[in-house]
């Protein structure tokens, strides 16, 4: 698709015929499936200060928190027995010990035939070997914004050309790579917006990930509204039209401006679903954005509440690890 396209798209009157060309190319590739990957969201700590997360170092209101390596490992073993076919370690960006990191995802890999998906930050190009050399398939490092300036101002002291940089280096390493954007940012225009998909696209990535921006209380973006759902749900559509083989996931930002946000992702083109397994005690407090995770409820309850959600909505919740149909090992 070219820039005038994409804008055409973002600004039409009704997007139906859009969603239902996203509906048909994703069901081209994946059929009525939905990939599941259970999220172990094991600290909070983090050394950087982007303006739009509850984790950032200056917000001194935050509980933080660390797992265990064992309250980590049946966190997973509670992903696989609900039939997860993909674990995620996810973290704020913190100095973490990368030996003990390697550690976990050999001891994940030998619980089960699972991906292992990292969303663990900026790390050099050894620390990313050494993990897939223990086993971890996958990473996800998202971009949130390709615009230099627009990443500067929401990513203080980060630049976009370094952060694009490891994105490329994963790729290169053999990973199969992920990244994305948030849509709705303060300051981003639907000229920015366009020339983030382009540039997406352009990157032949495994899996695409785009959230809405949702305003967190003890953030600088606090008085800001949130990140429109319908446009977010037109870059979804135009994601998969323009990535026919990518997964995208219908995000859990969704859910948080709209109780049937994830099945909205789903029509308009997701193939896969994140649920948080992080332990009730400590949920909550991997507060992104509000709504991020529900505190109460067992994992096992949430995961087959989602799971009746997707049957609900016709789809079939698949147990596959799920690997995206263009992926090629390159190292």
């Amino acid at each position: 698709m070219q820039k005038n396209e994409i804008l055409d798209a973002l600004r039409a009157s009704d997007a139906s015929s859009l969603f239902e060309t996203a509906y048909r190319t994703r069901n081209d590739t994946f059929g009525q499936e939905v990939f599941q990957r259970g999220v172990v969201e094991f600290s909070t700590h983090c050394r950087k200060n982007c303006q739009y997360c509850g984790l950032r170092a200056a917000n001194v209101a935050l509980k933080r928190f660390r797992l265990s390596t064992e309250e980590i490992i049946a966190a997973a073993h509670c992903a696989i027995e609900a039939g997860m076919g993909t674990v995620v370690l996810q973290s704020g960006e913190e100095q973490l010990d990368i030996r003990r990191v390697g550690g976990i995802i050999e001891k994940i890999k030998n619980l089960s035939d699972v991906s292992v998906t990292l969303s663990l930050g900026d790390h050099d190009e050894d620390t990313y070997r050494y993990w897939l050399d223990c086993g971890a398939d996958r990473y996800l490092l998202k971009m949130e914004t390709f615009d230099e300036t627009l990443h500067a101002r929401m990513r203080p002291g980060q630049t976009m050309k370094e952060r694009l940089r490891r994105v490329n280096m994963l790729c290169r390493l053999g990973f199969e790579t992920g990244s994305g954007i948030i849509s709705g940012l303060p300051y981003m225009t639907q000229e920015m917006l366009a020339d983030d998909l382009l540039k997406l696209s352009d990157m032949s990535l495994d899996m695409i990930a785009v959230g809405p921006f949702v305003p967190h209380p003890d953030t600088p973006l606090a008085p800001y509204s949130a990140g429109s759902m319908e446009e977010a749900l037109r870059v979804t559509a135009l994601l998969r039209i323009m990535n026919p083989k990518a997964n995208i996931p219908a995000t859990s930002a969704l859910d948080a401006l709209d109780v049937n946000g994830r099945e909205k992702g789903l029509h308009a083109g997701a193939n896969v679903v994140m649920p948080s397994v992080t332990p009730e005690f400590v949920r909550a407090r991997y507060n992104i954005y509000p709504g991020k995770n529900n505190a109460s409820e067992p994992v096992q309850e949430l995961i087959e509440r989602l799971q009746q959600r997707l049957c609900n909505a016709g789809y079939k919740p698949s147990s596959a690890r799920g690997a995206s149909p263009a992926y090629r090992k390159t190292a």
